[in-house]
């Protein structure tokens, strides 16, 4: 398979960004997990096997959230991308979902804090949902969890605004949903492991060289992503 099959493949290129990115995330996720855990009873924090379904829950409401949005912005894309034509609509999403990873992973590595501001899109819908969370709280039924989760998931974050672009290119429902699923299961393994690893997490997560690493490797994910939209010869074939 060459670099430009590979990286049209969103669902791989959707999980590695959402492995990669998910520790930049602790300090928010993990205040959030936080919150919830001590809205448990006294029992359920103390028992791992009482408290992992709760976790897990939460986390499947978030994915969920994920896969529902990566849906909407697949319906989206096809009916933007008609009136110019789905080649060339395409293409100039594409390239706009790669100049917004490049600017996640600059902001990732710490070279682009301004990129924070994107956040600010979802911050009016936010308003509106997360009264709905606060409602479920404190938790106390797997439901709730899942619930809870699912408010969670519309959190605004640049990162998903980031997957949501390149969910948006698939330019089809079914597989742009696909692809924020893979993204949500990418962040899954950081997410799930504060319940057990938060001290070690925690401090992974300020080291400044793994930051501009993962921050690099987003910008490398970016670049190739971008590289079959730029090749002239595909250009004249649009």
């Amino acid at each position: 398979m060459d670099i430009s099959n590979a990286f049209q493949a969103s669902y791989f290129v959707a999980f590695v960004m959402g492995l990669s990115t998910s520790l930049h995330c602790i300090g928010m996720c993990g205040s959030i997990i936080g919150t919830l855990t001590l809205s448990l009873s006294e029992e359920i924090r103390n028992k791992k096997a009482l408290l992992w379904p709760f976790v897990i829950n939460y986390n499947l409401g978030r994915i969920l959230s994920y896969t529902i949005v990566g849906a909407l912005a697949g319906a989206i894309e096809a009916m933007l991308s008609s009136p110019l034509g789905h080649g060339h609509g395409h293409r100039l999403l594409q390239l706009l979902s790669a100049m917004i990873m490049m600017c996640a992973g600059l902001y990732i590595a710490g070279w682009f804090p301004r990129f924070a501001y994107i956040e600010k899109l979802g911050a009016a819908a936010w308003i509106h949902i997360e009264p709905y969370g606060r409602r479920l709280i404190p938790v106390k039924s797997k439901t709730q969890a899942l619930l809870f989760g699912m408010v969670w998931g519309w959190l605004p974050c640049g990162l998903v605004y980031a997957a949501l672009t390149l969910a948006a290119t698939t330019g089809n429902v079914s597989k742009a949903a696909l692809t924020m699923l893979s993204f949500g299961l990418g962040t899954l393994p950081a997410v799930v492991g504060m319940g057990i690893m938060t001290g070690m997490l925690a401090k992974l997560s300020k080291i400044q060289q793994f930051k501009q690493a993962v921050g690099l490797l987003m910008i490398v994910i970016a670049l190739l992503a971008a590289l079959p939209w730029l090749n002239p010869m595909r250009m004249q074939h649009i």
